[in-house]
């Protein structure tokens, strides 16, 4: 549990700090792996692809069948979009982007950093509220409120988008000021699943995807409606300091191919209407 404390929605006071310590080691992590965008010598058949963490199981099971297909050796780099943004801005080495928001992608687009011709919005997800699968005192979003609830995880909303659109929600149904003191914020939405799992919070909010890829383990007790959020899309965009675009396209075409989106769909994600 003293992990979990951390994560309280009143941060320590060395959290900003830990924070970008992280961005910059896993930005010199990157550069001495000697990956895709790196000046050093290295295979012209790898790309690096920066993706929201929610797409994790789906795009892993896409890389394999782009590795099946002989193109490029894929390295992934997951995490919250906000943060894989930052990193992106601060010279990561990367060559596709694969965000759970726009707002991210849009922050990109307008530093130059992505080669705008190829964004594409390729999937949809769905908000739900989640519990410990023995839960019997929650059912709805409102009953966060109540006395016997104590903590309820989310993406912290500074990096988060699941948090964000959480927030979003959680002020729509007037319940932010009531449950303020109860959030534990994540550094991931697969973070909070994992708080979900392990019967450390009393619920949190996740995708869809996500509470599919934990099957019995948690229970989904509620679903954000679709008016209480913005949308929920996923942009993709090849990084214009790439020096593998043609690869980079191509996986890009692979996720948004009848194929692609039968992966995506298997692991919950919804298409693009």
């Amino acid at each position: 549990m003293t992990k979990l404390r951390r994560h309280r929605s009143k941060f320590l006071s060395g959290q900003a700090w830990l924070s970008l310590l992280i961005t910059k080691l896993t930005i010199l992590t990157l550069v001495l792996l000697g990956l895709p965008g790196c000046r050093t010598e290295k295979s012209s058949n790898e790309l690096t692809i920066s993706a929201a963490v929610s797409l994790k199981d789906a795009f892993n099971e896409i890389a394999e069948l782009n590795q099946k297909r002989n193109e490029a050796k894929i390295h992934f780099n997951f995490g919250a979009s906000g943060t894989l943004q930052k990193q992106i801005e601060s010279g990561a080495p990367v060559d596709v982007f694969a965000s759970a928001g726009a707002k991210q992608m849009d922050e990109l687009a307008a530093k130059g950093l992505i080669v705008s011709s190829t964004r594409k919005d390729f999937a949809r997800n769905l908000l739900v509220l989640i519990t410990p699968a023995n839960n019997t005192a929650l059912n709805s979003f409102a009953d966060l409120a109540k006395a016997e609830v104590k903590k309820v995880s989310i993406g912290n909303p500074k990096t988060v988008p699941a948090g964000q659109y959480t927030e979003q929600t959680f002020n729509k149904l007037n319940l932010l000021q009531q449950i303020q003191s109860k959030l534990i914020y994540a550094e991931d939405v697969r973070q909070v699943l994992d708080y979900v799992v392990r019967d450390e919070v009393d619920a949190g909010v996740v995708y869809s995807s996500d509470a599919l890829s934990a099957g019995t383990k948690i229970k989904v007790v509620a679903r954000a409606a679709d008016d209480s959020h913005d949308a929920i899309l996923y942009p993709i965009a090849v990084l214009k300091e790439s020096h593998q675009q043609e690869a980079a396209q191509k996986f890009i075409d692979l996720v948004l191919s009848a194929e692609g989106q039968r992966i995506l769909a298997k692991h919950g994600f919804v298409a693009i209407k």
